[in-house]
């Protein structure tokens, strides 16, 4: 079987990591295959904050922690760290005014989640980034890093080095998924 084509059957959403670095080197192989995601008119709306930096990564978790709690929501499985302790989260966002910012920036997830499995890590979405940026604290810290236009947060992309118990076996896929016009 061709290789992308495997590393996209095998992808599974990792829930549990290893306390282990990952090589820059990785991080920006994963963002750039980010970056040759399609997009709308090829506008390229969305960016990727490749947060690597433990302080950042644990305030982002905070953010997205305090949203769950306020919804009063069980998303995180009693994980008191909704990035369930990947050391590595990619923030994907896009640009407010472009009407296919969702499709882009989802577009960019789904190829980091491919690329991460293509070099042997494990990755994850991570929702409640749309809440994040829309809360005082998440306005903030783009504003930190001097990013002025007006963004949406479209998904977390935790990554990291998968523990050996956190990979479950494929779930079948439904007999109805294709349906076939010839």
């Amino acid at each position: 079987m061709n290789k992308t084509i495997q590393d996209i059957i095998e992808r599974r959403s990792v829930k549990k990591y290893m306390a282990k670095s990952v090589p820059d080197e990785l991080i920006e192989q994963i963002v750039k295959a980010g970056t040759y995601a399609p997009s709308g008119m090829n506008k390229q709306a969305a960016i990727i904050l490749a947060v690597t930096n433990k302080e950042m990564r644990d305030r982002l978790s905070r953010i997205n922690l305090d949203i769950v709690m306020a919804r009063n929501m069980n998303t995180t499985s009693g994980h008191a760290d909704p990035f369930y302790g990947a050391p590595v989260v990619l923030v994907v966002l896009a640009k407010k005014d472009v009407a296919t910012r969702v499709y882009d920036g989802t577009l960019v997830m789904e190829n980091m989640m491919i690329a991460a499995q293509s070099l042997g890590l494990g990755s994850c979405w991570i929702h409640r980034a749309k809440e994040t940026f829309e809360t005082e604290e998440g306005k903030q810290i783009l504003q930190e890093l001097g990013i002025k236009d007006e963004y949406e947060g479209i998904g977390n992309c935790i990554v990291g080095y998968a523990a050996p118990d956190a990979l479950k076996p494929q779930v079948e896929r439904k007999s109805d998924y294709v349906v076939w016009v010839k």
